[in-house]
């Protein structure tokens, strides 16, 4: 079965700093018509960054979009002025947490809602960290705290739902494969 979607018609409803929105009508497979709404975003990086001590960094944050704080990794959107996933992970992690890194290693790209956007999400490990004396300033719009967490710390924020969005989650499961992994090659 041929399950693409073809565009009959496209139009921008929304242009933003960050998102743009289209109204898409779409021929489906079985020759009817359909609407999608859907979400064009530039792309963005996330970074577990771990402490000479092996804490994961963590900043907490108000989300509107959820009406609530939450604790994530550091993580931000790729845009004009370091459009590589790594430059721009190395701009995000000094800008929300003061740090930079000796070594960045890419973990895995993934969509975040590719129900609705095509948002990619590139997830690095950030070791050898070192505290910057001027680091770039965060953004205007950004008001974060810095929360350095070992993993039954973050265990315990995750199962509060402090912890609760994808790429975090998704990081804080990866950190505990990996100390299973160590664990079974200590034995």
């Amino acid at each position: 079965m041929d399950f693409e979607e073809k565009t009959v018609k496209r139009e921008l409803i929304y242009q933003g700093s960050i998102i743009d929105l289209f109204l898409e009508e779409v021929l489906l497979p079985n020759g009817q018509k359909a609407k999608r709404e859907l979400v064009e975003h530039p792309g963005a990086v996330a970074i577990s960054a771990f402490t000479k001590d092996q804490k994961m960094i963590f900043v907490k944050q108000y989300r509107k979009a959820l009406n609530r704080i939450t604790l994530e990794i550091p993580a931000g959107k790729i845009d004009r002025t370091d459009q590589d996933p790594l430059d721009t992970a190395k701009r995000e992690l000094e800008e929300e947490t003061a740090y930079q890194a000796d070594k960045f290693y890419y973990e895995t790209s993934f969509y975040t809602s590719p129900g609705f956007a095509d948002e990619l999400l590139h997830l690095y490990i950030a070791e050898g960290l070192t505290k910057v004396i001027d680091p770039l300033p965060q953004d205007e719009d950004e008001f974060i705290e810095l929360y350095e967490l070992t993993f039954s710390e973050a265990w315990a924020a995750y199962e509060a739902q402090e912890i609760c969005d994808a790429k975090t989650v998704y990081a804080l499961l990866m950190w505990k494969l990996r100390l299973l992994a160590e664990e079974s090659e200590a034995i």
